[in-house]
């Protein structure tokens, strides 16, 4: 018997099923994963916000297939088709898939040859000659002769001769193999491990295409297929380059086709009990069996698993995105210091712009010490008196056109000057120009040039890379591989999920905050975010937490999901500034009343926090998980998840990919993490890949085990295409010959 919902999702995610009802229960009263992460544990039993996102997806995937199953059950009861073994089978269909494959008799088609055989009686001819291959096949259909005539259907061309009664009765034939829900789930299962994935150059791009070489003459099982090999596939089919065909592994071994039944044919043959004795019908039936594969069955188990092959490519590609933007958006922040942007350019000069601590703009401008001008020694005198004036500490230099050139600037800069005490940090302006250009842009920066506000952007990053980069679209980061290639639906929804969960496990300054990053906490909305933002303007700073209820549109319901992820720095009420939910400080009090401490004296004090057993203030309202929590908290309020922040080192004289060689030892910055590797800023360019087998000394299945965006490393240059412009490296540093690949 099928199992319901709730079962089947705590046998996925191997979880009690407790804890996934009260999960299904949370979600359905509009509660958001990070509230029911962070502030449901007891109920939940602990479910942390990743499994409850797969929870959350699964359990709509689910509701959809349940909803199906309904309509299909009332379409062929509307037919006056259903029979107590079809709807066993149809309760009981665990996919949909296999639910389509039961449809498929009953479904709405449009007028097939089939049909047409069946008007004209041809249905006994099929019946007799497969249950009796004895029968002679011209004999039987030569009395099954009819003119032409006409239905409530349509017109029907009648039978003319045996040769027109044998084909119709092999269409009947062919549509009821067709239909055969058992056999298809065989042959599907079949085909996902035997089916072989060929691709081929087309004529016409042969010799021109360079992007496709690899998949020229290709083969591969489609079962092990990997997501960015597949992905390339497919865009290459779309882009007219590669022509891509499935065929059985035992196809592609024979040179030559065989007139004996494939493997597929035979599971047919069987199923039917279809056997090729010599006797009158064998040869007419084993025809049938062929065409049936032919022309219909391959046909569409092929659509189907080139349509799952596409799925799971996409859905694995949509992980690694979200995987990077995630680390991305954790990355270590340089915290509240005041900042100078930099927006490199050649011709265009290199845009300037100064952020205090706050990420307020004090000033922009715009120097010019690359070619043509080559004003070296005024934009050094401009920065200089920019950083003394704002007494500015650190230098964000934007990593695209002439950001090496910029970064010997600065390096100058700092070397002449070193009273200043500068820091320069190479920032990804990934998004800069979208941001740049973008409405928000408009209304937070309205007097400032599109220019300078790439300037802007680069800054504020350095300082809060989480804070900022919530103002972009997240498919505009580009930390993804074929971003553009998968479900942008499937895409966008997944990557706000990832944006969400970061937002709020950092936790947000409602009076500092943007609306594009309010919009991000717990159970605010763009409006909502909008409306705390207008409030804020005009009646000034929060002071407490419940100053929120005063919010247009933000009732209890919001404010119990939102409260706990938003922050009052310097309010009245110390916890205000923390993780503590406001519905937990009564127990708060409970705790200050037995210690004998305000907020004040007990926040940071771990003595007393560690000699407190949680034990004592668990109940029925606030659960040991809880209590802890609220502990740990304590100890460390409003505590920022991000790790230290830390920077790379680019190798002076190396700054384009012409000064690389095999065997230099780089440090770099990892921009992204694919499947297949990891790519890395090595200061010329170009990003480098580190293949999987040369992260590390061991078996690597996953790279984001071993690497993530942001993170610096150590890796050595095993080879260098100036060429096709690829840089291969490897962080093992025993490394000696290139890597296969």
């Amino acid at each position: 018997m099928l199992l319901p919902i709730e079962h089947r999702l705590a046998a996925e995610l191997a979880v009690k099923l407790p804890q996934i009802q009260a999960a299904i229960k949370l979600l359905d009263d509009g509660a958001t994963v990070p509230f029911i992460a962070r502030y449901r544990k007891e109920a939940t039993g602990g479910l942390d916000d990743a499994q409850l996102r797969v929870l959350e997806e699964r359990l709509y995937a689910l509701r959809e297939l349940e909803k199906r199953r309904l309509e299909i059950i009332a379409a062929i009861e509307k037919q006056d088709k259903m029979t107590p073994a079809l709807l066993e089978a149809i309760t009981h269909a665990q996919d949909k898939a296999h639910l389509e494959d039961l449809y498929l008799p009953y479904r709405k088609k449009r007028r097939t040859k089939a049909q047409i055989a069946h008007e004209a009686g041809l249905q006994s001819l099929a019946d007799s000659l497969l249950n009796n291959p004895a029968l002679n096949p011209q004999s039987e259909a030569a009395k099954y002769l009819k003119a032409p005539f006409t239905t409530e259907e349509g017109d029907n061309p009648g039978i003319a001769d045996a040769g027109q009664a044998l084909e119709g009765a092999q269409h009947i034939l062919i549509e009821r193999f067709a239909e055969h829900a058992p056999l298809l789930q065989s042959l599907r299962e079949y085909l996902r491990s035997h089916a072989m994935l060929t691709a081929k150059a087309t004529k016409d791009k042969k010799d021109s295409d360079t992007k496709f070489t690899d998949y020229h003459d290709y083969a591969e099982a489609i079962s092990k297929i990997p997501s960015h090999r597949a992905l390339a596939l497919l865009r290459g089919e779309r882009e007219a380059v590669l022509k891509l065909k499935l065929y059985l592994n035992s196809e592609l071994e024979e040179k030559k086709r065989s007139t004996a039944l494939n493997p597929c044919e035979s599971l047919i043959a069987r199923q039917f009990n279809i056997h090729n004795q010599k006797r009158p019908a064998d040869a007419w039936l084993m025809d049938t069996v062929h065409a049936s594969w032919r022309t219909k069955i391959f046909s569409h188990l092929e659509t189907e698993l080139m349509n799952n092959l596409r799925e799971r490519a996409e859905a694995e590609a949509i992980q690694v995105f979200a995987q990077n933007l995630k680390a991305l958006l954790l990355a270590a922040p340089a915290g509240p210091r005041v900042t100078i942007g930099l927006d490199p350019g050649l011709r265009t000069g290199v845009k300037v712009a100064v952020v205090d601590a706050t990420g307020k703009v004090l000033t922009t401008t715009t120097i010019y010490p690359h070619p043509p001008k080559n004003d070296w020694d005024s934009a050094i005198q401009t920065l200089q008196q920019l950083a003394e004036q704002h007494q500015v500490s650190l230098i964000a230099i934007g990593n695209g056109t002439a950001s090496r050139e910029t970064d010997h600037l600065i390096r100058d800069l700092i070397k002449k000057h070193p009273q200043l005490k500068l820091t320069s940090i190479m920032v990804s302006e990934a998004g800069a120009s979208v941001y740049s250009a973008s409405e928000l842009a408009s209304q937070e920066l309205p007097e400032m040039d599109v220019s300078l506000r790439g300037a802007v952007s680069i800054a504020r990053r350095l300082q809060d890379p989480l804070a900022e980069l919530v103002k972009i679209d997240p498919k505009s980061i580009g930390v993804g591989q074929y971003q553009h290639d998968v479900d942008q639906g499937k895409l966008a929804h997944t990557l706000d999920a990832v944006v969400e969960d970061s937002v709020n496990a950092v936790g947000v300054n409602v009076n500092t905050a943007s609306p594009a990053l309010l919009r991000y906490v717990a159970g605010l909305n763009s409006k909502i975010a909008h409306n705390i933002f207008a409030y804020r303007n005009a009646k000034g700073l929060f002071t407490q937490r419940t100053d929120l209820l005063q919010v247009p549109s933000l009732g209890e319901k919001t404010f119990e999901q939102a409260a706990g992820f938003l922050r009052i720095p310097n309010g009245t009420n110390p916890l205000d500034a923390s993780a503590v939910h406001p519905e937990s400080y009564p127990l708060v009090e409970q705790i200050l009343h037995d210690v004998k401490l305000n907020v004040a004296e007990l926040i940071g004090n771990q003595l007393v926090l560690k000699s407190i057993r949680p034990e004592k203030y668990a109940n029925a309202q606030f659960g040991l998980l809880t209590v802890k929590d609220i502990l740990h908290e304590l100890e460390k309020p409003g505590r920022d998840p991000r790790s230290t922040f830390k920077t790379a080192t680019f190798k002076e004289g190396i700054e384009s990919i012409q000064d690389l060689h095999a065997g230099m030892v780089l440090e770099g910055v990892v921009t992204n993490v694919a499947a297949f590797g990891a790519f890395i800023d090595i200061g010329v360019h170009q990003d480098g890949l580190v293949h999987i087998s040369a992260l590390a000394d061991k078996f690597v299945k996953d790279p984001h085990t071993i690497v993530k965006v942001g993170q610096v490393v150590k890796v050595k240059v095993l080879e260098v295409d100036e060429k096709r412009r690829r840089i291969m490296l490897t962080m093992r540093m025993s490394d000696g010959a290139a890597i296969k690949h």
